[in-house]
């Protein structure tokens, strides 16, 4: 199958162009790189560096069967204080995609939406019949793309597929010649785990924004799933596209992790300790944000493979890597010459900043899979309960997983996420 990623030089998208090439499909990738990296386009990809509305078009017409969409802006806080950017940038460009997948004649398309659709839900796990209340721009955006979807589905026949959930994590290693570890480079970073991963390296505390919800520990539960088993659910959706209807489908632990659990894995992953500074509650984190994924467990065969202890493991096995390429080009360039661009996917393009870290430009279409901020977090791609640099998101918060034009995967502390309030930390 010819496949076209929008948002595929991002985190999550390039984990799904890389999956899609490993199954046999020809893979083009889409992406402004606006915060998206060039060398996280898998060997193999066709990549084309532009915007949606200016390229999709022409990309589509020169042959595609499907669709994986992944170009989003994902910043809560950012939607909030500019929403027309969000309004356009998600569903202003997305409805340039839909007319021409209308005009070219391509159906299948699965949508990379989020569970901040839902808001502040009232119960967990939050099933996909659960009414949606986005209580920002980001959020507001992708549940009208997702009424937009419905609507080409039943109009024009369109084959819908749209994918929701709260926190990804860790990071995918593509094996063979060209290979290596995709993962996170945002910036700013807003996730709890790479955030967590870098104030070990650093030893900088991390800042835990309250300790006495009605929680197991006091600190709050969200939902994290694993890069690749995001990636494989996407695969698992194109497959199940259906016309004329639009299938939606939660992805999630059905458990969630606490702030502190989340902490203490990195500690163990690592062997190095990670101190911790406790802060009052932020408004508006709720206590538990956790997606039930029974139905596409049952319809599709989906579930977690990847634990927590996977997604902190991996994403420190991406940390290193990233440390010892920035420290090989250092060496190789010599005294007051600039760093250049990184080999090899996984590693960034950063000039130096800390392990993990990167220069990427940050905002414009283009962006990817931000984990949006929560209550209290700004340029946040999401944190987890409680975290401020934390990558989980709540609702209200960004797919921290998609990338692409219009996407990034920002994250903050132990502080609610962007996309929804995610974990309190910063």
């Amino acid at each position: 199958m010819r496949v076209l990623v929008t948002g595929g030089a991002g985190y999550i998208g390039s984990v799904v162009a890389a999956q899609l090439l490993a199954a046999g499909h020809e893979v083009t990738i889409l992406d402004d790189l606006s915060t998206g990296h060039s060398d996280a386009v898998p060997q193999g990809a066709h990549f084309v560096k532009g915007t949606l509305r200016d390229c999709v078009a022409e990309v589509l017409a020169d042959g595609a069967d499907a669709v994986v969409h992944l170009a989003a802006k994902s910043l809560v806080g950012e939607s909030m204080a500019d929403p027309s950017k969000y309004w356009s940038g998600n569903l202003g460009t997305t409805l340039t995609l839909l007319e021409a997948m209308r005009v070219i004649g391509v159906r299948s398309i699965v949508f990379s939406s989020t569970a901040a659709v839902y808001g502040e839900p009232e119960r967990t796990p939050v099933l996909e019949t659960d009414p949606l209340r986005p209580t920002s721009p980001y959020g507001g955006s992708k549940t009208a793309i997702d009424t937009t979807l419905t609507e080409f589905a039943r109009l024009f026949g369109l084959a819908p597929v749209s994918l929701r959930y709260f926190n990804v994590a860790g990071a995918h290693h593509v094996a063979g010649e060209g290979g290596g570890w995709l993962g996170e480079r945002h910036h700013p970073e807003t996730h709890l785990i790479p955030n967590t991963l870098a104030a070990a390296t650093q030893g900088r505390p991390l800042n835990v924004f309250g300790t006495d919800y009605p929680t197991p520990d006091g600190t709050c539960v969200r939902d994290y799933i694993h890069v690749t088993d995001v990636a494989d659910a996407h695969l698992r959706a194109l497959d199940a596209c259906e016309p004329g209807r639009h299938r939606i489908y939660n992805l999630g632990s059905q458990a969630g992790f606490s702030v502190r659990e989340v902490i203490e894995v990195c500690r163990d992953v690592t062997g190095l300790d990670v101190a911790v500074t406790e802060a009052a509650r932020r408004p508006g984190d709720p206590a538990v944000l956790v997606a039930s994924s029974e139905r596409i467990k049952a319809e599709l065969g989906w579930t977690p493979t990847r634990d927590l202890r996977a997604m902190a493991a991996d994403a420190w096995q991406f940390t290193q890597a990233q440390a010892r390429a920035q420290a090989d080009r250092a060496a190789a360039e010599g005294p007051g010459q600039s760093n250049a661009a990184a080999e090899g996917p996984g590693q960034s393009n950063a000039a130096a900043e800390g392990p993990g870290q990167s220069n990427a430009a940050a905002g414009g279409p283009g962006q990817s899979n931000a984990a949006a901020e929560g209550p209290g977090q700004s340029n946040a791609a999401a944190e987890g309960p409680g975290q401020s640099n934390a990558a989980a998101e709540g609702p209200g918060q960004s797919n921290a997983a998609a990338e692409g034009p219009g996407k990034t995967n920002a994250a903050s502390e132990a502080g609610p996420s962007p996309k929804a309030p995610g974990p309190a930390t910063s």
